[in-house]
Formats: C-alpha cells, sequence, structure tokens
C-alpha cells in the first residue's frame, strides 16, 4: 500500500457514506467522501499525519488563521484508468506550486514527496467513491492554515495540513458567457496572486456576483493598473487560438501557474503547433474576435478541465466568438488529455502517478 512508505496513523470510518450519494446528480464540491487527512506542522516540523473519518475539526476563536488569514490550498484530481487502477493526475506539480504558496504567505513548506504521499493514501484508501463515469473524477483538495492562538500580526507558530476528497462531475455545464472585468482587480503586481491564497477568492465574490446579475458565468481578470491586459478567468486560466496559434497570457506574480494550463502547453507544443505566452491585450482580443482572427477562447483549470467560452462582454458590448461547438482545436486538447488521464492512450510524459 502507498501508507507503508509514510507513517500514516489510519483510523477507518465505521459505516461508509456512499450508498447515500447520486452520482448521476454530483452537485461539484458538495459530497466529501468518509476520510480525510491531517497532519501538524510544530515545534519546526511535520508530524502527526492521520487519517481520520471525515468531520469536524476543533477551533479557537484566536485562531490566527482567522484574523490573519494564512491559509491557502490545492487542487487535484484522481482518475480511475481503462484497466481498473486509478492515479492522480500530475500532483507533483501541485506539490511544487503549493510550496510557492507556503512560502509567499510566511508559511512552512511541505517536503514534496510527503505531500504526495499523503494524498496517494487518502485516496487509495477512498478509492471506491471515484465514479467509474466519462468527464467525472474524485477531487482532491489540500489546504494548509494557521493554528496558533494568539493575537498579533506575525507568522503563526503551528499549523495544520488537511485533505478532502469528494466525487464530481464537470464544474461547467454549459459553455461559458464572460465579462472583462475593469473596475475591480484580482491581483496586483508584488502581491501574491500566483498563490492559491484564499483571500485572493474572498476578494473575488462581489466582482463575480455582480458580474453574474448582469448575466455573465465568469470574469475575465485584467491588470489592476490599467484593465488593458487580459490576465486569467475566476476559476481557471484563459487561453486564445488566433490566427492558428496558441496564445495565452504568460504567467507573472498576479497569473496563477495552472497545471491543466501547462499541461495543453506541452501538448500543443509536441502537435508543433504554435504556441505564444505572452502579455495580451483585452483590445487585441476584441479586434480579433471583429476580423475573424479569433477563431476560438476557452479557460483551462483542474476543475474547469476545457470549457469553452461562447461570448465575452466589455463596457455594455457583447463580443460573440465562433460557435464552440465546432471548435475543433479545444475539442481536440480535451479528447488527447482525457485519454491521458483515463488510461487511453499511452502516457508518455509520465503524468499519471499511479496509486493502486
Amino acid at each position: 500500500m502507498v501508507s507503508d512508505t509514510l507513517d500514516i496513523q489510519i483510523s477507518k470510518a465505521e459505516t461508509s457514506r456512499l450508498p447515500q450519494i447520486d452520482y448521476s446528480n454530483l452537485v461539484f464540491g458538495q459530497n466529501f467522501s468518509d476520510h480525510m487527512l491531517v497532519a501538524d506542522y510544530a515545534d519546526g516540523q511535520w508530524q502527526n499525519f492521520q487519517i481520520l473519518p471525515y468531520g469536524e475539526i476543533k477551533m479557537s476563536p484566536a485562531m490566527s488563521v482567522l484574523h490573519y488569514g494564512q491559509t491557502f490550498f490545492e487542487g487535484l484530481k484522481a482518475y480511475k484508468l481503462a484497466d481498473g487502477r486509478v492515479s492522480i493526475f500530475r500532483p507533483n506539480k501541485n506539490a511544487e506550486r503549493f510550496n510557492k504558496s507556503a512560502e509567499r504567505l510566511c508559511m512552512p513548506q511541505l517536503p514534496e514527496d510527503l505531500f504526495v504521499q499523503s494524498i496517494a493514501a487518502l485516496v487509495e484508501l477512498d478509492q471506491q467513491w471515484i465514479p467509474d463515469k466519462e468527464n467525472h473524477s474524485l477531487y482532491i483538495r489540500p489546504f494548509m492554515f494557521a493554528t496558533e492562538a494568539a493575537l498579533g500580526v506575525h507568522p503563526s507558530a503551528t499549523y495544520k495540513f488537511c485533505v478532502l476528497t469528494c466525487p464530481v462531475g464537470p464544474y461547467f455545464s454549459k459553455y461559458l458567457k464572460v465579462k472583462v472585468e475593469t473596475e475591480y482587480a484580482r491581483a496586483c503586481d508584488g502581491g501574491f496572486g500566483f498563490a492559491k491564497a484564499a483571500g485572493n477568492y474572498a476578494g473575488s465574490m462581489l466582482p463575480a456576483k455582480k458580474a453574474a446579475e448582469e448575466g455573465f458565468d465568469q470574469i475575465i481578470w485584467t491588470d489592476a493598473r490599467e484593465h488593458a491586459f487580459v490576465e486569467e478567468l475566476g476559476a481557471a486560466n484563459i487561453v486564445f487560438v488566433m490566427d492558428g496559434k496558441i496564445v495565452t497570457p504568460s504567467t507573472r506574480d498576479t497569473i496563477l501557474k495552472g497545471v491543466t494550463r501547462d499541461s495543453i502547453l506541452e501538448i500543443a507544443k509536441s502537435w508543433n503547433v504554435p504556441v505564444e505566452e505572452r502579455r495580451v491585450a483585452v483590445a487585441e482580443i476584441l479586434d480579433g474576435i471583429k476580423n475573424g482572427k479569433v477563431t476560438e477562447a476557452f479557460g483551462v483549470g483542474t476543475a474547469a478541465t476545457i470549457t469553452s467560452i461562447a461570448e465575452i462582454g466589455f463596457k455594455g458590448e457583447v463580443y460573440t466568438l465562433p460557435d464552440p461547438a465546432k471548435g475543433e482545436f479545444a475539442a481536440k486538447l480535451r479528447r488527447t488529455l482525457d485519454d491521458i488521464k483515463y488510461g487511453r492512450t499511452e502516457d508518455i510524459n509520465n503524468w499519471n502517478y499511479i496509486v493502486s
């Protein structure tokens, strides 16, 4: 078993809740598996790795995270392969990004091998929760938060690492109508937009709510200084097909370095498709839609996978892209990536971490 390589105390749930789950009607992030993993950081080291029945965690009202926001998370998925084995998609990339978030938020890093092994042990124990269905998977949510029960603006002395899992279907069920945000900003130069800090998402909720009231599904965030350059979607990185090339905003301290983004760029390059990672002006995209140079746009992320964009709103005007149902490149990327994740084709890049 995977857990044999890491000292994890396992306490199994007496009764599984699996029979209560309607797999034909999964709401993303609502149904949690039987177990969770927890570990503590104290006295300068990670310790007390445990897999426990999913349940509440005791908290002090003075806990540092509640007052100063030292918390962040990751998101990755486990799949049931065509041959019946279970795999986790590129967990080492998430481990790498997890530690970059920790460093920026002045929190302790977790060795990559412990990150991967602890997640694999939890997935192995609850592997019966993985849906055996196309476009479905087991979503994995590792997160860390400050636990010191003391007030004062300083890094906590103690932290907790936790991992939850939940069976999920598609995050988006339709093509997206998105709005270019020109008032609010998700991140600024010198900030921590590249980290999966909880505060980034808290600050996004009001503009997302306002956009939804206007009939949009997602926001296209722009740079905080001028609102002139595309950065990312609210729940994914963003990619455009322009003149037969793949164009996407280059990652910087305001943009999350997505694992799905990295994967589809590697696939495109292997097909000898030109890839441009650079600053992308809002005006360039809108003009490209008008003159036919922009033929596809889509969000890419762990939750979103690859979701095509149908319309982009900007200052009261809606720009309509070519019919996403005919978007050949997004469809080809989606099929290729799914074939790798579900083990239907050779995993030449060794992206699948086999659990069992």
